[in-house]
């Protein structure tokens, strides 16, 4: 663990420039300080501060542009799957049925790992991050695998 007065130093000459970057980048106070939060928490569990203050703004932008590709990907996943349409208006036991045909089919038509994403994410109700460290995949790949099952399911079940 880092010194508490050395993290403080840190804090006090770098945290206005630090969260200025994120705000800029993501466009939301909340996300900026989030991602700043999350690094002087890496920092003060490390054992080795950084070495100057430009690792820092570097880790902001690096920071920010994976939550950036992220929020792209789970935007593009949340595009895949309709809001709204006519499986909604039918008896609950079609809705089942159909439920049951889908799983029947990922058992048997998809390939590893997208398999698994798959039952994590909608039978053990996962998130995205928490996919990715069971299975250790990078988030990002999980979001791509995820995004991919989607598909081959909804064009396998086209009226």
């Amino acid at each position: 663990m880092l010194d508490n007065r050395i993290l403080e130093q840190l804090f006090r000459r770098n945290y206005s420039e630090m969260i200025h970057l994120a705000r800029v980048l993501l466009g939301d106070d909340g996300e900026a300080e989030d991602i700043v939060q999350d690094i002087f928490l890496r920092i003060a569990d490390s054992d080795i501060p950084p070495k100057n203050d430009s690792y820092l703004l570097t880790a902001v932008r690096n920071a920010c542009l994976n939550e950036i590709r992220q929020m792209q990907l789970h935007e593009q996943v949340k595009n895949l799957l309709p809001i709204e349409d006519e499986t909604d208006l039918q008896p609950i036991d079609k809705q089942l049925e159909q439920l049951e045909d889908i799983s029947v089919f990922v058992d048997e038509q998809l390939e590893e790992p997208h398999r698994s994403i798959f039952h994590l994410r909608f039978d053990e109700d996962l998130t995205i991050a928490d996919i990715a460290r069971r299975l250790g995949l990078n988030p990002n790949t999980t979001y791509k695998y995820l995004a991919q099952s989607i598909q081959i399911i909804k064009n396998h079940f086209k009226h």
